[in-house]
């Protein structure tokens, strides 16, 4: 399937000093909240910036207390517990791993009053293997009603955020732009062409 048929979930904010953008998947698009930090191709534990690139999305969690699951689901999901935490510490063994609470590294509480993390998706960023300060805890999440710039992460309305959740899967990508929509993008980068002809190549061409 090509980018158009729905494998990529595309986010841009709509300019450089805005929060605000679109998500956009096949024909399909949302409102969204990106990083009160901007978007970011160098970015850092706690900038509050989005990063730029092409991500995976790895897990579900929820509050099974607020909300049912729409059917049918791409991605493993489990409830969130009372006990379950993110690890934001790049000292930490468990950096950007789900973790049991209480913890003696820092850590955000996923179990929260406002309603953020009622509903979350793991994007792959800087997982597999954690390095570095390069950020943790980049989700798809819930947005606040004022729509306030996130830490960093993506976050929509509620109920756009659980039509999405049915139409991704694991071999859905997130790609963050790092030009905004009122700006004209510049010629890719050494990396972003790299990328481009990893995404391209296909096995046979071994043969």
């Amino acid at each position: 399937m090509s980018d158009d048929g729905g494998l990529i979930l595309t986010v841009q904010a709509d300019s450089a000093d805005s929060a605000l953008g679109w998500a956009v998947l096949g024909a399909r698009r949302w409102r969204c909240v990106v990083g009160a930090g901007g978007i970011r191709e160098d970015k850092v534990e706690g900038d509050g910036a989005t990063p730029v690139g092409t991500f995976p999305l790895r897990h579900i969690y929820y509050r099974n207390d607020r909300l049912v699951l729409p059917k049918p689901i791409g991605l493993p999901a489990r409830p969130i517990s009372q006990h379950d935490g993110w690890c934001d510490d790049p000292r930490s063994d468990s950096y950007n791993r789900l973790v049991r609470t209480p913890n003696d590294w820092s850590h955000e509480k996923m179990w929260r009053e406002d309603g953020l993390y009622d509903l979350v998706v793991v994007v792959g960023y800087n997982d597999d293997p954690p390095e570095g300060e390069w950020g943790s805890a980049i989700f798809l999440h819930i947005a606040r009603d004022d729509k306030a710039g996130t830490q960093g992460c993506i976050a929509f309305a509620r109920e756009d955020l659980l039509e999405l959740l049915p139409l991704i899967t694991a071999q859905t990508r997130l790609r963050v732009l790092s030009h905004p929509a009122n700006e004209q993008p510049g010629p890719p980068s050494e990396d972003e062409e790299l990328m481009k002809e990893f995404e391209d190549f296909d096995e046979k061409d071994w043969s």
